[in-house]
């Protein structure tokens, strides 16, 4: 049993495709195949039904898939222990980052950090908050950005900044007239969302006091960019909920139509996210400090109130 042949089996057990796991893991299809074949008689079991389409692991190939990744995760944190003990900020590190964070925070900070941290090769994806929780727990991410609090026992929080919520509201609309606005001014019948599977809606709603929009309402309309909630509002279909951060890159035109809460204001808690047990600390301590280096320029201190991502019941 070798690790190369464990990578191999953990990478048709993602695909369901021997073709695909072999182009992913750069090697040729009759190579993978018949490595996987030898650790399966090495076992003396089968690890994949290849009768289905897609394939399929068996029961005793789901046991073994879920240790298999355990091994290769710790045998690749092999260099992450020798890296910790030399002080040493470098190597692959990937970064997950929710939608609603990543075009107005990368910018902000990304040219900076690879300026300072040269040997750190860092691979970003945009992932729901979801994907990120699962692909912290199954060693596929060494850290993450999101809101929370998420509260799940293992996954470590640090804080990186408070980032309040701003009104967006045309002329005409009800609220347009008011300087400050406040929790109880939102409903729900004339916000602008993001569609659903995005933090920032969830807590828009958990602001409103309502879990979800009731199925007799008389519009309901949603997107997946705020730049499309912009434009739809300035159409004259309602207000919308911008993060700060948005905001600050809006024309000034435009800029009127922005309104601020009364303190505290309601805001979101954005975090860096990785396993407890994540050795690549020295990686992560640089991405906080130079995270938290240009935030604190961007936004001033302000009395605030977290709105939680998480559905109320």
């Amino acid at each position: 049993m070798t690790i190369t042949q464990l990578k191999y089996v953990l990478a048709v057990a993602e695909h369901q495709n021997f073709t695909k796991a072999a182009q992913k893991t750069f090697v040729t299809q009759p190579t993978l195949s018949m490595q996987i074949q030898k650790l399966e008689e090495e076992l003396s079991i089968q690890i994949f039904d290849r009768t289905k389409k897609p394939i399929e692991l068996t029961a005793i190939g789901k046991k073994i898939v879920n240790q298999a990744r355990n091994i290769v995760n710790e045998a690749d944190r092999m260099q992450d222990v020798v890296d910790q003990e030399k002080g040493f900020i470098g190597g692959v590190f990937k970064l997950g980052i929710i939608p609603t964070v990543m075009p107005t925070l990368l910018p902000m900070f990304l040219k900076n950090f690879t300026k300072r941290y040269g040997k750190v090769q860092l691979k970003i994806e945009e992932l729901t908050t979801d994907e990120i929780i699962h692909k912290i727990k199954d060693g596929h991410l060494d850290a993450a950005i999101a809101a929370t609090p998420l509260e799940i026992e293992s996954i470590k929080e640090r804080v990186l900044y408070y980032e309040p919520f701003v009104g967006y509201i045309p002329e005409h609309h009800r609220l347009f007239d008011k300087q400050k606005i406040e929790g109880k001014d939102l409903d729900l019948d004339d916000i602008l969302l993001l569609e659903d599977g995005h933090c920032f809606r969830d807590g828009v709603v958990n602001l409103c006091k309502a879990s979800k929009l009731q199925a007799g309402d008389s519009f309901q309309l949603e997107s997946g960019s705020f730049e499309t909630l912009i434009k739809l509002s300035n159409e004259g279909l309602g207000m919308t909920l911008l993060p700060f951060l948005h905001t600050l890159d809006i024309p000034n035109e435009q800029k009127s139509y922005l309104r601020y809460f009364t303190e505290p204001s309601p805001a979101r808690e954005v975090s860096l996210l990785y396993n407890k047990n994540e050795l690549k600390l020295q990686i992560i301590n640089a991405l906080y400090e130079s995270i938290s280096g240009v935030i604190r320029g961007a936004i001033a201190f302000q009395d605030v109130k977290i709105i939680s991502p998480k559905a109320k019941n």
